[in-house]
């Protein structure tokens, strides 16, 4: 069976005090008959002296007999004489310890021969008997001892007054022990209770849950150790919460570690791919050129083909550094507020002189939107769509560029007029040396980095980038690129 510690502690001080009852009851009760006992030995002993001197000064102004008849001729006067000066009831006995005096008219039947025979022996002596003390000292005569008087003494005053304290320390005793146990209690009770919220803390660390310091605590040292475990609990949540913190950074950095070897692995393996197509092309058209050197027409279409896939493998480099340079390139870019009106503006010119080559008209509607990044890098992005909408387009075609800012973001929408992508291949143009068709890339010299460089740098801006059809009679495709917008106002420089 458990018992709270509350109601241990409050039994604890009961009997406490119930025991400090007891031992002053005991003093006291002690203290008590022992001055009852010297005051009543004090007030026989002079009642006795008083007898002596009577039965002296009777013997010296009677008739000088023999001691022993003096006693029995006396006797009876005497003890009723010494009964009404002392007011208690006297019995006088001879040498032989006979009775020759009694103020009573029964004796009460005590065996008292002991005492009497102490007392014949010129001694005195007492002997308590119920409520009744016997006291009997020595008379003195002529020549010594001639008897012995004995004083019979109620106690019942005295043994009253004894069980009336007795009763009194048992009802206080009881009283006091009643209303220990209820203040004790009660204290405890309270006092419990800051053990029990300690109890509960260490709890709740056990399970996990690492409570916050409270506003106030007690000022005892129940208090202190509350502030140390509020004070442990805090340092093992900062510490946990580190803990944590560094796992999930481990966690993360072991999961990159793993996507970046795996895209390692698929990196090499296309670009390796990829290398062997233009490769294969100028190789072959290096033997066409030392079997037929003397043929014109070959020399010159080979030229032409060794230019244009050297070229292409100049971009595909180029491309995969870029790539490569974008895993760093949060701790290099330079980011800061962008006009994308301006910049766009600026990139469509540059391009109207490849789109007329192509057959290509480029129109613009850019309203005023800004962006926060880095200016170097928006322009590959945007170069790069635009690159790409020229290049994959039909002679006659157009592309369209637009920009808006809307809900605090800014919209870039390219869009041609081109083939088309058809739906289950736009989830994966923007994977690295994926192409729609491979045989349009070879035409066109695309190598499939393009789209996936766009995303990696969209995705350092904090942007997204999405492909749909688009909307005309003339279908095609839109790039729509969207950037958290800057709400600055532009720089006047």
């Amino acid at each position: 069976m458990r018992i709270s510690i509350k109601v241990k502690l409050s039994l604890l001080l009961t009997v406490l005090i119930v025991a400090a009852v007891a031992i002053l009851a005991r003093l006291v009760l002690q203290g008590i008959d022992a001055s009852q006992r010297a005051e009543t030995e004090r007030e026989l002993a002079r009642q006795s002296e008083i007898a002596g001197l009577r039965v002296r000064q009777a013997y010296m102004l009677g008739d000088r007999k023999d001691d022993d008849e003096f006693l029995r001729l006396r006797g009876q006067g005497l003890a009723m004489e010494i009964s009404r000066q002392s007011g208690l009831p006297v019995v006088i006995y001879d040498r032989a310890g006979e009775p020759v005096g009694n103020s009573l008219q029964q004796l009460e039947a005590l065996d008292i021969r002991d005492t009497l025979d102490y007392a014949l022996s010129g001694r005195t002596a007492y002997q308590v008997s119920g409520a009744s003390l016997v006291y009997m000292a020595p008379l003195a005569g002529s020549a010594g001892q001639v008897g012995v008087v004995q004083f019979y003494y109620s106690l019942q005053t005295q043994q009253a007054f004894h069980a009336s304290i007795k009763r009194l320390f048992l009802t206080t005793g009881a009283a006091v022990a009643g209303a220990g146990l209820l203040i004790g209690y009660l204290y405890l009770h309270r006092f419990s209770g800051a053990i029990y919220r300690l109890r509960d803390l260490v709890g709740a660390i056990r399970r996990g849950d690492y409570p916050h310091a409270a506003a106030r605590v007690r000022g005892d040292e129940l208090g202190e150790l509350e502030a140390g475990i509020y004070y442990m609990s805090d340092a093992i949540r900062s510490n946990i919460d580190g803990l944590q913190a560094e796992r999930h950074k481990l966690t993360l950095a072991v999961t990159k570690l793993q996507a970046l070897e795996q895209r390692q692995k698929q990196f090499i393996g296309s670009i390796s791919h990829e290398f062997k197509t233009p490769l294969t092309s100028i190789r072959a058209y290096g033997d066409l050129l030392e079997m037929y050197a003397d043929d014109p027409e070959l020399v010159a279409e080979a030229q032409v083909n060794i230019s244009r896939e050297a070229q292409r493998l100049q971009e595909m480099v180029d491309k995969v550094l870029r790539l490569s340079a974008l895993e760093k390139y949060e701790f290099e870019s330079e980011a800061g507020p962008v006009a994308v009106d301006e910049l766009l503006g600026e990139l469509c010119g540059r391009l109207r002189g490849k789109a007329a080559r192509f057959g290509i008209s480029l129109e613009s509607r850019l309203e005023s939107a800004a962006v926060w990044g880095d200016r170097e890098l928006l322009s590959s992005i945007f170069m790069n769509v635009l690159d790409n909408a020229i290049k994959y387009n039909v002679r006659g075609g157009e592309v369209c560029v637009t920009c808006a800012q809307e809900d605090g973001r800014v919209r870039v929408a390219i869009a041609d007029t081109g083939l088309g992508i058809p739906a289950e291949e736009r989830a994966r143009i923007f994977e690295p040396f994926y192409t729609v068709s491979k045989d349009r890339a070879r035409r066109t010299g695309g190598s499939g980095l393009g789209l996936a460089l766009v995303r990696e740098m969209t995705d350092k801006q904090g942007g997204e980038i999405a492909v749909e059809a688009a909307c005309g009679a003339r279908g095609g495709t839109r790039f729509i690129l969207t950037f958290p917008g800057h709400s600055s106002e532009r720089s006047t420089d």
